[in-house]
């Protein structure tokens, strides 16, 4: 079990070092490509000497394993064979020696009994019976005699005492014969000599050789000599037994007929010799009965040698047959130091094939041949890669190409449409403000809106555009969330009142009121949101609501429990969960922090826009947010679009890091919910400067602080959102749900309301209810009678108030309701301050004619029809305006010391465009303050003025982020974006000039 363990160690650490080898070549494979990616070092042949060097490596390490774990098989062998060899040489070696013990002992028996008394106590019969039954104690022995020491003298009487004659033993030697031919009596008489050695007695298996004289035999000869002389048993060399004509030896004692003490001289010995006692071994014999005994008998072959002369060794066991394979000789120690003996041992099979050797180094050269071939791919992959990569760079100028082309070919073509839509967009703008018929007013409408609707169509172009090349970028101002969402519905407004389709805006109380982030994308995806819903919606209603992403788990909730019909206009909607079922705020509780306010400046919104139109079918609605998909056809033909919108408010909202999803229903209506995140409030200058502009509706609101109103609406959705409109102005509104709530309401002295809103539905379900209670309020003591107005969100109604009833009909205003709107009709009803006439249900806060007078303006553009659509802008405001048609005339107009308040200046002009002319008016200005500061210049000549800096504001058609980029880094101070509206205009100089902004309609 050792020798296993150990070969199975060394084979395991063999595995360990090559597996350490190919985990570090693998490691070196990725350094290496990425070394060789993108260059033409790949395509060399340095790489196949290398597999070449390491195939053949690696095959001459598969040989040294093999010849490795081969020796260490043979060793193996050897040990095992050295081992069986040496147990086998012990045993036979132990076993004589017990033989030899008890031969010496016997030898002292016959002194004591048989020479040592008289008469002897021994004779041939009692000597045979002894051995026979003593013969186990000497397993080796074949038999044992004894031969007395006869001298010459005593020959005669001696054979007449033994009645027989002496014989001689070397007529054996010559003719031997068999067991069954022997007869003693054939052999001659021992010739005449000093002394014999005749045998008295033997054991009954060799009793033959009763009478035989061992001294006339050349080998016992010796043998008895040496026994006489040493005191020590001798052994024969090898020879024929008589009789049984095997191999065998003798081992003789001497036997003395007196105690010798233990340095006894040989001749002290010789004179004391009175016999010789003598083992005869049957070698052959002893050791095959030897190898019985073991179990692993048949796996060695064993031979016994007498190599006392090492030049003629004789075998004493075992064939003589030469064997070139591997063989162990283990030493014989018999006890006769003259005589050396040896065993030797080898396998009787040959050795088996190694096969651990041969299948370890087989793997290991496969496994090598394995990583040649990969690390042979692997560089024809580096080189397909390489020409791929190349091909690919190829590829990508060719595409970067064609992007920057694409690029180029839109800018232009999107400059080359805006500035003709300017003019066309422009002059429209300047003919509505003449003397009109409603039939050429209309005309001119439906043109605005076709001109409208083809620039937002190459806005949208534009912003697929942007997305595609990774150029979108957003914006951080400070903005009003709540007046971008007023300006949304002013954009449809009209349209929602043609449809009689209820819209809505409604913000949570908990949604700060200044935020930071982008507006102007903000509010395209809520106008791409709210268009879609009023363009597929043809009753009903469409809601938007604003809430914190914190308080809409809870306000859902709420909606759970509500009834299914109470909604907005009581028609059923879409589950409004369901569209932010897959956010990850609502998801999971785990997520719910990460949309959680993590600073005092983040604000987390929540936007849904709900709608009650025809819905989206289950088969379209994996693909709506997919660019340029629509619908399907008829949708298409029906409504129109591009199909890009709702992608490029996915991106942006992204952008704001938050998610949108949807929900719709077929014939139900459909529910877009999204999430964006903000930061709190506005911080720095120009955001102050834009905080200013928006908060007018605060100063405008105090009017009406304190103030108490009544609202008369039966749906709790529809009144809420009215109630927040109102309470934006500083009012206290009560709700009640009927007319009858509404005549207690009024009655009570202490909360005589001053202003009734009465919903269009309530005041025509009874109008003798409703005219009874006109003249209830109008006949209340009090010193101002309540001003009355009904909610109205369809124009052929209020055309059907003024026109059906023959009572003095209330003041009707058009939904969808906002601040400005709600602020410009109680100012006309109640008369506070003169505030212009009322015009399309807007009203004019001050006279456009004074909002820029005293201002002087100059226009900078090459054509002729921008100039005069800014000229005629600019002036309907009553600005003084001057107009220049080149760079070179704006650089002489501005220097100062000059008089102009601001400059709009085009950006693509001849000779020097409007970049290098900011530059350097810019220049000019610098070197005039400088002048000025250092005291070269006189302040009094220069009006006083000792900073010169002009406002400069870009008209540009390229709405592309780097133009824009582009102009701040010249030193202009802003830009519109062609086509204009006076009302950019005017609000781009405000931000620049101490006059306050007020609403245009």
């Amino acid at each position: 079990m050792s020798t296993k363990s150990g070969l199975f160690s060394d084979g395991g650490k063999i595995w360990m070092k090559l597996w350490e080898h190919i985990s570090q070549c693998f490691c070196k494979i990725h350094p290496h490509y990425a070394l060789y990616i993108g260059s033409r070092k790949v395509r060399k042949n340095w790489w196949r000497k290398l597999l070449v060097a390491w195939i053949v490596f690696w095959i001459l390490i598969s040989f040294g394993i093999l010849w490795c774990m081969s020796s260490q098989a043979v060793e193996k062998r050897k040990e095992a064979l050295a081992s069986m060899c040496d147990e086998r040489a012990r045993m036979l070696q132990d076993q004589f020696n017990v033989s030899m013990n008890h031969i010496q002992a016997m030898s002292v028996l016959i002194a004591t009994f048989h020479h040592g008394k008289n008469p002897s106590a021994i004779d041939q019969i009692t000597f045979a019976s002894y051995t026979e039954r003593t013969a186990f104690d000497r397993p080796l022995t074949s038999g044992v005699a004894y031969a007395a020491r006869v001298l010459h003298s005593e020959r005669e009487q001696f054979e007449i005492q033994q009645g027989w004659t002496i014989k001689r033993m070397d007529s054996v030697e010559q003719t031997p014969v068999h067991e069954d031919e022997y007869d003693p009596a054939d052999l001659e008489p021992s010739p005449v000599q000093d002394e014999y050695a005749p045998v008295i007695f033997a054991q009954d298996t060799v009793a033959h050789i009763i009478s035989i004289d061992v001294l006339s035999g050349k080998e016992d000869c010796e043998n008895v000599l040496r026994a006489r002389e040493s005191g020590k048993g001798v052994l024969t060399a090898p020879f024929r037994l008589l009789k049984t004509n095997r191999l065998g030896v003798i081992l003789t004692f001497a036997v003395y007929k007196r105690d010798l003490p233990p340095y006894a001289t040989s001749s002290e010995r010789i004179e004391a010799t009175v016999g010789y006692l003598g083992g005869i071994f049957d070698v052959e014999s002893l050791v095959e009965k030897l190898l019985q005994q073991l179990a692993s008998k048949q796996v060695i072959l064993v031979n016994v040698y007498d190599t006392t002369n090492l030049s003629d060794p004789i075998s004493m066991y075992g064939s003589n047959i030469l064997n070139d394979g591997m063989r162990h000789v283990s030493d014989l120690n018999f006890g006769d130091p003259f005589r050396k003996h040896e065993m030797h041992c080898r396998f009787k099979l040959k050795p088996p094939w190694p096969w651990v050797a041969i299948t370890t180094s087989s793997a290991i050269l496969v496994i090598a041949l394995l990583m040649g071939q990969i690390f042979h791919a692997t560089m024809n992959r580096i080189a397909k890669v390489e020409d791929d990569y190349h091909e690919m760079m190829e590829l990508k100028k060719l595409a970067e190409a064609a992007d920057v082309a694409k690029s180029q070919f839109l800018a232009t073509v999107s400059h080359e449409i805006r500035t003709p839509m300017n003019g066309v967009l422009g002059m429209l703008h300047m003919l509505m403000d003449t003397d009109l018929d409603e039939t050429q007013e209309d005309y001119i409408r439906t043109a605005q809106e076709s001109g409208k609707a083809l620039v937002s169509l190459i806005n949208e172009v534009l912003d697929q555009a942007k997305i595609e090349s990774g150029r979108f970028e957003l914006e951080t101002v400070c903005f009003d969330l709540k007046a971008i969402l007023d300006d949304v519905l002013s954009l449809f407004s009209g349209k929602s009142q043609e449809k009689g389709v209820e819209l809505a805006v409604y913000v949570s109380d908990k949604v700060p009121a200044k935020l930071v982030g982008d507006p102007g994308r903000f509010r395209q995806i809520i106008t791409n949101l709210m268009g879609n819903s009023i363009k597929f919606t043809e009753k009903g209603h469409v809601y938007v609501t604003v809430h914190l992403v914190e308080e809409a788990v809870n306000l859902m909730d709420v909606e759970m429990e509500s009834p299914s019909n109470s909604t907005l206009s009581g028609l059923p909607v879409a589950d409004r969960r369901q569209s932010c079922a897959g956010f990850k705020a609502f998801s999971q509780e785990e997520s719910a922090p990460m949309f959680s306010s993590s600073s005092t400046d983040q604000v987390n919104l929540i936007v849904s826009v709900e709608d009650t139109g025809q819905g989206i079918p289950l088969e379209a609605q994996s693909r709506v947010f997919t660019p340029f998909m629509q619908v399907g056809p008829s949708i298409t033909r029906t409504h129109g679009g591009t199909g890009i919108g709702l992608s490029i408010s996915r991106f942006l909202v992204q952008l704001m890091k938050g998610e949108i999803g949807f929900v719709s229903l077929p014939q139900i209506g459909s529910t877009f919910t999204f999430t964006a995140v903000f930061t709190h409030g506005c911080c720095n200058v120009n955001d102050q400067k834009s905080q200013k502009i928006n908060n007018q509706l605060n100063s405008i609101s105090l009017e009406f602080r304190e103030m108490r109103a009544l609202l008369v609406d039966p749906r709790p959705v529809r009144a809420k959102v009215s109630v927040y409109h109102i309470e934006r102005l500083g009012i206290h509104v009560e709700v009640v749900r009927d007319l009858d709530k509404g005549f207690f309401s009024v009655n009570t002295e202490n909360s005589i309301p001053n202003i009734v809103f009465i919903e269009r539905e309530v005041w025509d379900k009874d109008l003798a209810l409703s005219t009874l209670f006109l003249n209830k309020l109008r006949s209340l003591d009090c010193k101002v009678t309540p001003k009355l107005f009904l909610l109205s969100s369809t124009i052929s109604s209020t055309r059907a108030i003024s026109t059906g009833s023959s009572v003095s009909t209330p003041s009707v205003i058009l939904k969808p309701l906002r601040a400005s709107l709600l602020i410009a009709s109680l100012q006309r009803s109640m008369g506070i301050g003169n505030r212009g006439n009322h015009r399309n249900g807007e009203l004019r806060t001050l006279s456009l004619r004074n909002l820029l007078r005293g201002r002087k303006i100059l226009v900078v553009d090459d054509n002729l029809v921008n100039l005069k659509v800014a000229a005629g802008a600019l002036k309907k405001y009553g600005a003084d305006v001057v107009l220049a048609e080149r760079g070179k005339e704006a650089i002489s107009l501005l220097t100062p010391p000059h008089h102009f308040d601001a400059c709009f200046m085009d950006i693509q002009m001849p000779e020097m465009d409007g970049f290098e002319a900011t530059k350097r008016i810019r220049d000019m200005e610098s070197s005039f303050n400088n002048r000025i500061h250092n005291g070269e210049l006189s302040v009094e000549a220069y009006r006083n003025i000792s900073t010169w800096h002009v406002p400069i504001l870009a008209m540009t058609a390229d709405v592309i982020q780097a133009t824009s980029e582009e102009c701040l880094k010249c030193g202009m101070d802003g830009y519109v974006s062609k086509p204009f509206e006076a009302e950019q205009l005017y609000r781009e100089v405000s931000r620049f000039s101490h006059t306050v902004l007020y609403e245009i309609p």
